[in-house]
């Protein structure tokens, strides 16, 4: 899609976002473009999960009020400054163009944000897609520093983790809990993925890209392109959420979390995990090479998860492995 379609499509939205009828000529006219340019734009934001709907003589009108992401409205709500927040409106993926951004030195500064509307190539963990309808969910990354190299990123999804279940506790009241090594649950169901990515060297300096994909406020067609139980935060916490609010809130207390996990790693915040832990002393079954069963009671100071198993105590580090309940 041209920079000039996303302006233009952005243009439409913002006409349209207070959720009344603007009319197909009206809509062209303040564009500059064709009504056939416009039924266009509406199909393609229609396809991007976007409820809008047409009545021959009124126009067309989203079926709710939309609240876009505005990084002016961000930078307001910021309690103290910070790196920048750029807001995209549709992007391939937010790690992707952080880490282009990073690799071409046009990025420097720690807690640098991307933000999106809507992904057409998010990713979650082993390379999964990521359900991303349009305005729907937050698309979040952001840019740290570990200078001891990647070794030092160890347990790093565990503290971004816990980062967010402070957050949703804290100003949403959402009792929210971390499932080894990167998601948060919430009353069972899934409500966010974190992706850690990593460029560098074991002993060197290591660019980190932290991505978090959460559910805001789905669309019922969801229930058919989603394979898990999920919930979203709006559910989650009974009320409407501000995007722009939570974003600027998330950039800081990640901003906090990781200024601690760099100077002093993940032994501060193994106890914490404990508190949030979603399988804490449950059976459990880790699933990569083999099948290992086990009841889960806790992580060690490294974020490496902690199994009694028929066989003794063993830990397992992140990798491959997928983590189930058991039996």
């Amino acid at each position: 899609m041209s920079k000039g379609s996303l302006v233009t499509q952005r243009q439409l939205l913002s006409a349209l976002s207070s959720g009344t009828f603007q009319s197909g000529q009206v809509l062209a006219e303040m564009l500059g473009v064709s009504r056939t340019a416009v039924a266009n734009h509406i199909k393609q934001l229609q396809q991007l999960g976007l409820d809008i709907y047409k009545v021959k003589g009124r126009g067309y009108c989203l079926a709710e009020q939309l609240d876009l992401l505005d990084a002016a409205k961000i930078s307001q709500l910021r309690k103290t400054s910070g790196a920048d927040i750029l807001v995209q409106h549709i992007t391939d993926s937010t790690n992707s163009q952080l880490m282009q951004k990073v690799q071409d030195g046009l990025v420097t500064e720690p807690g640098y944000t991307i933000v999106a509307e809507a992904q057409t190539a998010g990713r979650g963990r082993r390379g999964r897609n990521w359900y991303s309808p349009f305005a729907a969910s937050l698309y979040f990354s952001m840019y740290w520093r570990l200078e001891q190299g990647i070794q030092a990123a160890m347990g790093l999804s565990l503290v971004v983790g816990i980062a967010i279940a402070r957050l949703l506790k804290q100003q949403y009241q959402v009792d929210a809990r971390v499932k080894w090594p990167n998601d948060v649950y919430v009353d069972g169901k899934k409500l966010c993925g974190i992706l850690v990515e990593l460029a560098g060297q074991a002993h060197a300096g290591c660019d980190v890209i932290i991505g978090i994909g959460m559910n805001i406020r789905l669309p019922q067609q969801a229930l058919h392109s989603i394979d898990q139980q999920y919930i979203d935060l709006t559910g989650a916490a009974d009320k409407v959420i501000d995007r722009n609010q939570l974003v600027a809130l998330l950039q800081q207390q990640l901003l906090t979390l990781l200024t601690e996990f760099t100077h002093q790693g993940f032994t501060g915040f193994a106890d914490e995990f404990d508190q949030y832990n979603q399988y804490r002393n449950k059976a459990i079954k880790l699933i990569g090479k083999e099948e290992i069963t086990g009841i889960c009671i806790g992580v060690d100071k490294q974020g490496a998860l902690l199994v009694k198993t028929a066989t003794g105590v063993q830990a397992y580090f992140g990798g491959e492995l997928s983590l189930r309940a058991g039996e």
